[in-house]
């Protein structure tokens, strides 16, 4: 496994710390429900980010770079992967 981009890192950074914000903001109006929804939704990425960023990386969708698109469309052409070409048809 390799670590997070720089640029992913800022992201999922941004993110906790809406959702760490938005948490405290709930429990501070004893929304207590909607505060615990949220850390429930938000549970990985709190206790993952600083300890284990690899662990993040698998939870992170990401659009695939031209490189790695072109190369699944060649498997596809190439009859590979009929089950799980990672091409998602709509």
């Amino acid at each position: 496994m390799h670590p997070m981009k720089g640029s992913i890192q800022r992201r999922l950074t941004v993110a906790i710390n809406w959702s760490a914000a938005r948490i405290a903001s709930l429990d501070s109006r004893e929304s207590y429900e909607d505060s615990y929804a949220l850390t429930e939704e938000f549970r990985e990425w709190i206790l993952c980010i600083e300890e284990h960023p690899s662990l993040m990386a698998e939870h992170v969708l990401m659009v695939p770079c031209a490189e790695q698109l072109q190369a699944l469309l060649e498997l596809r052409r190439q009859g590979a992967g009929h089950d799980s070409d990672g091409l998602l048809e709509i």
